[in-house]
């Protein structure tokens, strides 16, 4: 198989994934119980009314009545063609309401993601060229400080000292702010660096143990007999091999920080992304709105992962796919 057909092939892979997540969270939530339906049976109840009529006039309203079969069908051609409904909870589009998110999302994962890619490597490297000395200690506990201590726990911490005591960030994130702007900056700056310190721990030792087996390799030898910089000889000869094992690392890690960690750190920080979109439509049992946003973590999961396939054939020419 080729390179273009085997890109083709994930891509239609992906597509099946998403649909067997869609399916399964649509299954769950059709089975789980309905709080508007018991809403309206209560407040039926209490008006003297007729409960069972009330529950039935609400199912017929919202579609309920209608065959498992018949929603889930409807549901799969809404979702591909990006029809993906109406938010209740947010009187809304699902998509509009995603958007909205997201735009706040990208805000704080998009620096998180460039430091975390950045800074992970170059510890790792770091300490292995100064393996077993203060230098490595301490980059290695800087490093797995973060990683131990719990995002949303250390999030308390901080906004507890810089944003109460010292009052040197504000304490709840003001989305009037220009996004641009040194004000946005200031708020935001506690939420990136929660992620980055929670993230860098595992790319960070990931690269140090790659680093410190090429680092007394053949080439490695090689190229100091030749004279060459050691900051090229690590920047060449060690970092762009050691990218190749870190990457599925450094994919894996930032897919369960996104998806699992960004929702404790926005409820700490009150930031009105995708997590805390998420979290809301689930207590409100919102259905389009929760299926939007698992197909938003489905798709970034697997275009990740796609990437990371793709990558692979930039840091080490001699993988190809003519055989897969």
């Amino acid at each position: 198989m080729g390179f273009g057909k085997y890109v083709g092939a994930r891509v239609l892979w992906a597509v099946v994934v998403s649909l067997i997540i869609t399916t399964v969270t649509f299954l769950l939530l059709a089975a789980a119980p309905n709080p508007a339906i018991r809403e309206a049976a209560t407040q039926a109840a209490l008006q003297g009314g007729d409960p069972a009529a009330a529950v039935e006039r609400e199912r017929e309203l919202r579609g309920l009545n209608q065959p498992l079969s018949v929603r889930y069908m409807d549901f799969i051609q809404s979702v591909y063609t990006l029809d993906w409904g109406w938010s209740e909870s947010r009187s809304q589009p699902v998509t509009e309401a995603l958007l909205q998110a997201l735009y706040y999302t990208a805000q704080y994962s998009i620096p998180w993601t460039v430091l975390t890619i950045t800074l992970g490597p170059l510890v790792g490297v770091y300490s292995a060229a100064n393996m077993y000395s203060w230098r490595d200690h301490v980059a290695t506990g800087f490093a797995f400080f973060g990683y131990a201590i719990p995002n949303f726990f250390f999030g308390i911490i901080l906004l507890l000292i810089f944003g109460v005591w010292f009052e040197w960030i504000p304490i709840s994130y003001d989305t009037s702010v220009p996004v641009f702007s040194l004000e946005n900056v200031r708020q935001l700056i506690m939420p990136v660096f929660v992620l980055v310190t929670g993230s860098i721990g595992a790319t960070m030792r990931v690269s140090r143990n790659e680093s410190a087996e090429f680092q007394n390799s053949d080439f490695m030898k090689t190229a100091k007999a030749k004279g060459v910089s050691p900051l090229r000889a690590y920047a060449y000869h060690v970092m762009r091999p050691t990218l190749v094992p870190l990457s599925t690392t450094l994919v894996g890690q930032l897919l369960a920080l996104f998806i699992g960690s960004s929702l404790l750190v926005e409820v700490v920080f009150g930031i009105p992304g995708l997590g805390r979109l998420t979290f809301n439509a689930l207590i409100s049992q919102d259905t389009n709105l929760v299926l939007g946003s698992t197909l938003v973590f489905t798709f970034v999961a697997v275009v990740g992962n796609l990437l990371e396939d793709l990558v692979f054939t930039v840091l080490d020419p001699r993988i190809n796919y003519d055989d897969r």
